[in-house]
C-alpha cells in the first residue's frame, strides 16, 4: 500500500498562493492516479482536482478551475497542488488520495489511500 503525507498548508491572505505537497512512500506513485479533496468545518468532503496515472489528464471542480493546478513528479514520488487567487471559502483541510484507477476521478470512493490532511486557512 502507498502511504501519503501532505504538507504546505498554512494561513494566507485572500488573493495569495500556497503550494501543497503530497509525498508518497511504500509504493511508486506512478501506479496511482492522485486526487485532492477538501473538507471545511461542518461540511462534507468535496472533490478539488485529480490527475491521471500518466499525468496526461486532469479534472477539476468548477470552483477551482483557473486558480488551482495539480501536478505530479513520478520520479520524486510526489504530487502537488498549486493554489492561486485563494478565497476565504477555500479554507479547509486538504487531503491527497491515491487510486489504482488510471483516470482522474472525482469520486472519493475510488480512492483507497488517503493522507492525514493539511489545514489551509484563507483570511479576508
Amino acid at each position: 500500500q502507498v502511504q501519503l503525507v501532505e504538507s504546505g498548508g498554512g494561513l494566507v491572505q485572500a488573493g495569495g498562493s500556497l503550494r501543497l505537497s503530497c509525498a508518497a512512500s511504500g509504493r511508486t506513485l506512478s501506479a496511482y492516479s492522485v486526487g485532492w479533496f477538501r473538507q471545511a468545518p461542518g461540511k462534507e468532503r468535496e472533490f478539488v482536482t485529480a490527475i491521471s496515472r500518466g499525468g496526461n489528464m486532469t479534472n477539476s471542480a468548477n470552483s477551482v478551475k483557473g486558480r488551482f493546478t495539480i501536478s505530479r513528479d513520478n520520479v520524486k514520488n510526489m504530487a502537488y497542488l498549486q493554489m492561486n487567487s485563494l478565497k476565504p471559502e477555500d479554507t479547509a483541510v486538504y487531503y491527497c488520495a491515491a487510486s489504482t484507477t488510471a483516470w482522474a476521478s472525482s469520486q472519493p470512493s475510488v480512492y483507497l489511500q488517503w493522507g492525514q490532511g493539511t489545514q489551509v486557512t484563507v483570511s479576508s
